[in-house]
């Protein structure tokens, strides 16, 4: 027996990812073959370096599509493989962790995992909930201007042929990553889904004896793909010359992937923008995991900049190795993580986020605090724990 897995995109180590392969993960120890779907053909052995998994040993079924360019339409088509495979294995169950599977409603036991609604961002009906593409400031950065705009104009006549009505009508089963999720889809649909938060990948260990305060440098670290919401731009732009003014052996380092032309784009953009700081920003860009490892046992603070954050598997990493972490009072990072400021800090703008940083770079009382703050609070999202609550959630299919 199977249960198909189906995302859109397998090929790069981001936090979408690392949970579709822990979902894969959990339905083998329920005694299943998980079915992998991807519009593209991907090297699953890769996931041994990321993350700690070797989905290479799975089936998968994937499509013809190669390009990389147009991501946000190819999350359109994802039911397309994952039809071919219920067709082919007749699973016990699907999990999809997009909402645009309208034609295999009634067709399989459906388990919606939702990392942030795309109802809220791109379906016009739900523009009051607050985070349409054109309204919300984190998304009008990044869709506000030609040509940007009109690719979204589209996408947004597009969506409603292929998505599903109401998860809660259409699934079996509806989950998402964070109580701050939660409640932006209880906004749209009336109705809460049960969180099943990601989960550290099982490579990372949480740290028993970290680095100390002095045994580290006072340098900011920053993780995540080369994306614009993740707001390194605004960062090196507006915080860093606030930070380097505070302290002045400071340096920020921002280590992301940068595979796509739209990553490698935005990856330039940040260089020239670094440039003016001579040594002092450092841009990495698709590193080994050494590389990582290093910077995140060598600095003192980690900062992410995204704003509405839907979870931050970077956070969390950088919170299991004992980092202080400093994240914007939105999002599931905030509520989930940070726990609303009592595991980690918050800020609202680069004054705020200037001020918290220099304080932990500087305050080795202050940064021993939230160190520890870090490691308690990180205890409770091991890649074990996510595979017993995922077992438990999915066994009732």
């Amino acid at each position: 027996m199977s249960a198909v897995v189906a995302h859109h995109f397998w090929d790069r180590p981001g936090g979408g990812e690392l949970v579709m392969a822990g979902i894969a993960a959990a339905v083998e120890k329920m005694g299943l073959t998980p079915v992998l779907t991807s519009l593209t053909r991907f090297d699953g052995s890769r996931y041994r370096e990321w993350f700690g998994i070797d989905l290479s040993r799975y089936p998968a079924v994937t499509g013809w599509l190669s390009l990389k360019t147009f991501g946000l339409y190819m999350r359109l088509l994802v039911w397309r493989p994952a039809e071919k495979a219920v067709k082919k294995y007749n699973p016990r169950f699907m999990v999809i962790d997009m909402p645009t599977y309208r034609r295999l409603v009634g067709k399989v036991p459906v388990v919606e995992y939702i990392h942030f609604p795309l109802d809220a961002t791109f379906n016009p009906r739900y523009r009051h909930v607050g985070f349409y593409y054109t309204d919300d400031p984190y998304a009008a950065e990044r869709y506000g201007k030609f040509p940007m705009s009109l690719y979204a104009k589209v996408f947004t006549y597009l969506y409603p042929h292929f998505a599903r009505d109401n998860p809660f009508t259409a699934a079996a089963l509806v989950l998402t990553n964070s109580r701050w999720t939660a409640e932006v889809v209880k906004k749209i649909f009336g109705e809460e889904p049960k969180v099943l938060n990601p989960p550290l990948p099982p490579t990372t260990s949480i740290a028993e004896s970290p680095p100390g305060f002095e045994e580290r440098e006072p340098c900011v670290v920053m993780l995540g793909r080369f994306s614009q919401e993740k707001r390194y731009h605004w960062v090196v732009g507006e915080v860093a010359p606030l930070i380097f003014k505070e302290v002045a052996d400071a340096r920020l380092i921002i280590i992301g992937d940068a595979s796509t032309p739209s990553s490698l784009r935005y990856y330039q953009h940040v260089g020239n923008l670094a440039g003016r700081f001579g040594g002092r920003v450092q841009l990495l860009r698709s590193v080994p995991r050494s590389k990582i490892d290093e910077a995140l046992r060598g600095c003192r603070v980690f900062l992410h900049a995204t704003i509405n954050e839907h979870w931050g598997i970077a956070v969390a990493e950088a919170m299991a190795r004992g980092l202080p972490v400093v994240v914007h009072r939105s999002g599931g990072a905030w509520s989930d993580l940070a726990g609303f400021g009592e595991f980690g800090v918050g800020y609202s703008n680069a004054e705020e986020v200037a001020e918290a940083v220099a304080k932990l770079l500087t305050d080795g009382r202050a940064w021993s605090l939230f160190s520890q703050r870090s490691l308690a609070r990180i205890s409770g999202f091991t890649f074990e724990g996510f595979l017993e609550r995922a077992v438990a959630l999915l066994s009732g299919l």
